[in-house]
């Protein structure tokens, strides 16, 4: 994987925009449940406790805020848990290793995650290539990337998005070159890829079957194609088996690589629920006893379920909605919960055009190039991707910040659709496909800003900054 050198530039200015965005906020502090247990996980690691969290002293810190039901066997070193993948608390604990557990290790943490951001727009343009783009439509596809106002912000936050992009695009990158090499070898560093971008999100897990498959279905040999296949998902099992494995013993029962499976389909399918994470269903929210937490979960989402089957899918209806939305709610809890004090009106208007806008135009211009372009195994990839990842999410729980992972490759594909203009040779099929695909995204955002007026008047209001709204 070698960087041209305009590829090269294009990663020295998204460098410099993250470590310019870690370097004005050196002080800031961590600021929502999900970095706080990420924390905690990696400082346990460090300490040799093994992957514990909610140990004695960080309990004390957050029960005048939360009630959390603590199980009746809790250790003071804290407790063993399976909701949380394993992989990046690891790779904050490396980080915290170097640099010790002190206030400065969330600094030291961003500086790290601009790199890995920094590294994303290298992969993408690598991607693009693998792709079949050409060398400027993957060059802008990587610019696209690089000045994503999201991406540049998120090393701020101690969220596994800053790991599993860049492995995620590591390992499609993988899987078209082993593809193309035909290398045993390179085929099982893809299936360990996998592996490992599984163990930072789960949510991947049952696209690798899926890549598996293409790879027999479009190897020049079908013999071949399955023997790649094989080894992709045992190399993939290899590294993911042994932590199902600890959380099986640690339950007493089946469990993969996380237990929040039955938390997230109760947050899902509950009857109060649109389909998307609402801080309001609180039910199971403050459980440390990660086997009971996902016994109960199941329980009320079958339940649920059975209640009323035929609300399900207005539910995923719902959830595809919510998953292609415009990613605004981080900061709407941040400038609601007065983190900023108040902001006149138009410059609300123009940090919120800053951070939803970008996604605005990749979304409708990467699926229309989806569509235009020509008909090629690449392209059969790309497309399972975006269907897979759309589709796992509207069966269990949708937000829109998890369309994040699609952008470097939306972001390909946009630029693909700007720079090479595939309308000129694509056929009416094609072009009407694109127009519709087009057209359901700009219905749901015309959606969106109706569902959410009420809200986002009050947020524009002269008390928009403290609404005190749950995340």
């Amino acid at each position: 994987m070698r960087l041209q050198k305009e590829t090269f530039w294009i990663v020295v200015v998204a460098l410099v925009l993250r470590l310019g965005v870690v370097c004005v906020t050196v002080d800031l502090p961590i600021g929502l449940d999900d970095m706080f247990q990420y924390d905690m996980l990696a400082r346990s690691i460090v300490a040799g406790n093994g992957y514990r969290w909610y140990a004695e002293d960080d309990l004390e810190l957050i029960t005048p805020y939360v009630d959390m039901e603590v199980p009746p066997e809790y250790d003071p070193l804290g407790i063993r848990t399976s909701f949380r993948p394993p992989l990046y608390p690891a790779f904050l604990a490396i980080i915290y290793f170097v640099v010790g557990v002190g206030p400065h290790r969330f600094f030291a943490a961003r500086v790290a995650q601009a790199v890995l951001g920094a590294g994303l727009v290298a992969l993408t343009a690598a991607l693009g290539r693998r792709l079949g783009l050409t060398g400027r439509a993957a060059r802008l596809g990587a610019l696209f990337v690089a000045l994503y106002p999201l991406l540049i912000v998120y090393p701020l936050a101690l969220a596994t998005e800053n790991l599993f992009l860049p492995l995620l695009a590591l390992s499609l990158w993988a899987v078209l070159r082993a593809q193309e090499r035909g290398q045993a070898r390179d085929v099982a560093l893809a299936g360990l890829l996998f592996g490992l971008t599984a163990l930072t999100r789960s949510v991947v897990t049952f696209f690798v079957p899926l890549a598996a498959l293409w790879m027999w279905r479009t190897a020049l040999s079908r013999r071949e194609g399955f023997k790649r296949a094989v080894v992709l998902v045992l190399c993939f099992l290899a590294l993911t088996l042994p932590w199902s494995a600890r959380n099986t013993l640690l339950h007493g029962e089946f469990h993969f690589i996380e237990s929040a499976l039955g938390y997230d389909l109760f947050m899902g399918y509950h009857p109060q629920s649109s389909g998307t994470f609402d801080w309001r269903i609180d039910d199971l929210l403050y459980m440390l006893d990660d086997g009971a937490r996902h016994a109960q979960g199941m329980a009320g989402f079958w339940s649920f379920v059975r209640a009323d089957p035929g609300r399900i899918p207005t539910l995923m209806l719902n959830k595809f909605s919510y998953f292609w939305g415009l990613d605004k709610r981080a900061f709407v809890y941040f400038y609601g919960n007065d983190f900023f004090g108040h902001w006149p009106a138009g410059q609300l208007a123009a940090v919120l055009s800053i951070l939803c806008g970008p996604f605005v135009l990749v979304a409708p211009l990467g699926l229309a190039g989806l569509a235009l372009m020509p008909e090629r195994k690449e392209k059969g990839l790309a497309a399972l991707l975006l269907a897979y990842y759309v589709g796992i999410h509207m069966l269990i729980l949708a937000e829109p910040r998890f369309h994040e992972p699609l952008v470097p490759i939306l972001s390909l594909l946009a630029a693909y659709t700007l720079a090479e203009r595939p309308w000129k040779t694509a056929s009416p099929r094609q072009k009407g496909l694109a127009l519709l695909l087009v057209l359901v995204l700009l219905l749901n955002w015309g959606w969106e800003i109706a569902r959410d007026w009420e809200l986002l008047m009050a947020l524009f209001g002269p008390e928009g900054h403290v609404l005190h709204r749950g995340y």
